[in-house]
């Protein structure tokens, strides 16, 4: 019997569908985070009768009988809508209000790209992540500086010791715009790597090249919607209720025959 192969796919395929439910509620409040979906495929299937073949005498089939073998987990497509604009105050707290990425600098001299944009100033003045990455290209924050502020265009000023008016602090925030960014790669810490599959990374103004806007003193929530991800997990369990019940119904009716030989 089939069925038991294919109903035991079928539970597999609801599991990987509940990691990834629970992954986007355990980062519910994670900054920038961006949901995912899991996606699935039917797997190959057993011809029994091709349309077209002859059946009986002249007669010939006039459709194609397929059993199918049950599916399985294909891929996971990641949703970049925008998420909930969070006031914070922080002159250093930035959100992405569009599209774009800020493009970071990581220790081992590769870059990644991230929409958490609540920075800091570290011990050298380099405007840095949470994690201490810096911004790339760097930007350092001139010591004793006050007033900083940054303009949606990405502008940073502040005032530096010895002058009164503000100063321009060159150079200025940057965004990384890519053609495909489902296809960048999560490696935690609210990073991305860019691959071939999403496109060669063009960086540029905030507002240029339909690119994002800067908002400063907001940072960007996860865009994971509470009661959606509620309803997907109850359906994800109903259908893997089902597919265990089908292995048993199988497993009775095997039994049923397995005494009929007795």
């Amino acid at each position: 019997m089939q069925s038991l192969n294919t109903a035991a796919t079928g539970m597999a395929a609801q599991q990987t569908n509940l990691d990834v439910i629970s992954n986007n509620l355990a980062n519910v409040n994670t900054t920038g985070y961006k949901a995912e979906r899991a996606n699935f495929q039917d797997l190959m299937y057993q011809t029994v009768n091709v349309a077209g073949l002859a059946a009986s005498g002249s007669s010939a089939s006039p459709v194609t009988t397929q059993l199918g073998l049950g599916a399985t987990f294909s891929s996971t497509t990641s949703n970049f809508s925008q998420g909930a604009m969070n006031s914070t105050g922080g002159p250093l707290d930035l959100a992405i209000s569009g599209n774009g990425f800020f493009q970071v600098l990581m220790p081992d001299g590769t870059t990644a790209y991230t929409r958490d944009g609540s920075f800091s100033v570290d011990a050298n003045g380099l405007l840095v992540t949470s994690d201490g990455y810096p911004i790339d290209p760097p930007i350092t924050i001139p010591q004793g500086a006050s007033a900083i502020s940054i303009s949606n265009t990405g502008t940073i000023t502040a005032t530096v010791p010895g002058n009164s008016e503000a100063q321009t602090i060159t150079p200025g925030l940057q965004l990384t715009m890519f053609s495909n960014p489902a296809a960048l790669q999560r490696v935690g810490q609210n990073l991305y790597t860019s691959n071939k599959a999403a496109g060669s990374p063009q960086q540029g103004a905030p507002g240029e090249n339909g690119s994002g806007q800067i908002q400063a003193g907001y940072l960007e929530g996860s865009n994971v919607q509470v009661v959606q991800e509620m309803v997907n997990m109850i359906t994800a369990q109903r259908a893997y209720e089902i597919n265990s019940k089908a292995i048993q119904t199988s497993d009775d009716m095997l039994s049923i025959v397995d005494q009929l030989k007795r």
